[in-house]
């Protein structure tokens, strides 16, 4: 009897093993994951990239029920993304409505940030707003909420100022909490939720959500096979409203 408990016992865990293994390798290659936002409540798909994700097909891209892209354009004062152009051009040749985001420097200040943003990305009417991405990436020495502030506000005004829209910010619940939290900055909310739907709660309510890092579509290679999943709260008329596209010559 105790040698048959034991080989049950062994045969479970390794079944578990086994399960968990599976289960680690769908996650890690964006197989499945932990937040699959409706279609049907969240029609209007998209993506953000950057030279990360390699060449970039965006007319394959846009075949998988993909409408929107936010493309990496600038980062701190002095780096500007190496593919940037191309994929501005292509996407927006794809047919896709196309945007560009700033990672936003704890490290530089937010004038020479704002020049880096607008000497590179075009001021198109067709575009979406500008976007600033701001999040953690370092752990240590991170600075006082008062000055992440007066950064954010001289961005968010110089882009304001230049390409005419309200920006977004690309933020997290944690960075949220620690820098916008209580501000009286105006913007548009991004937010990164991975594992359950956003937060209610904060403010002002969300406009975009990326649910999933590690999505995995077809129409990119030599770079990282995974790539950032988002959704837009609302209908495409919604969208197009928002994107002022309602508003364009026919």
């Amino acid at each position: 009897m105790k040698n048959k408990r034991k080989s049950s016992t062994l045969i479970m865990l390794s079944t578990i093993l086994v399960f968990g293994l599976v289960f680690w390798y769908l996650v890690e290659n964006g197989m499945i994951w932990f937040n699959m936002p409706s279609k049907n409540r969240y029609p209007v798909r998209g993506v953000d990239a950057s030279h990360y994700q390699g060449q970039m097909n965006w007319e394959r891209i846009a075949e998988q029920g993909i409408t929107f892209a936010f493309l990496k354009a600038t980062e701190g004062s002095g780096t500007v993304d190496d593919c940037f152009t191309e994929n501005w051009n292509n996407a927006r040749a794809a047919g896709l409505y196309v945007g560009a985001y700033h990672f936003f420097s704890f490290d530089s200040s937010a004038a020479t940030q704002a020049d880096n943003y607008c000497a590179i990305v075009p001021d198109q009417e067709d575009a979406l707003p500008p976007v600033i991405d701001l999040e953690f990436y370092r752990s240590e020495n991170l600075p006082e909420p008062d000055a992440v502030r007066e950064s954010l506000r001289i961005l968010l005004a110089r882009m304001r100022g230049v390409y005419g829209k309200q920006p977004i910010i690309y933020t997290t619940k944690e960075c949220w909490e620690l820098y916008l939290k209580d501000s009286e900055l105006e913007y548009t909310l991004w937010i990164r939720s991975i594992f359950t739907a956003p937060v209610y709660g904060i403010t002002p309510e969300w406009t975009f959500w990326q649910y999933n890092p590690r999505g995995m579509l077809d129409g990119y290679t030599g770079g990282d096979v995974r790539i950032d999943l988002n959704v837009f709260r609302g209908t495409m008329d919604e969208f197009r409203q928002f994107a002022g596209y309602d508003a364009l010559p026919q």
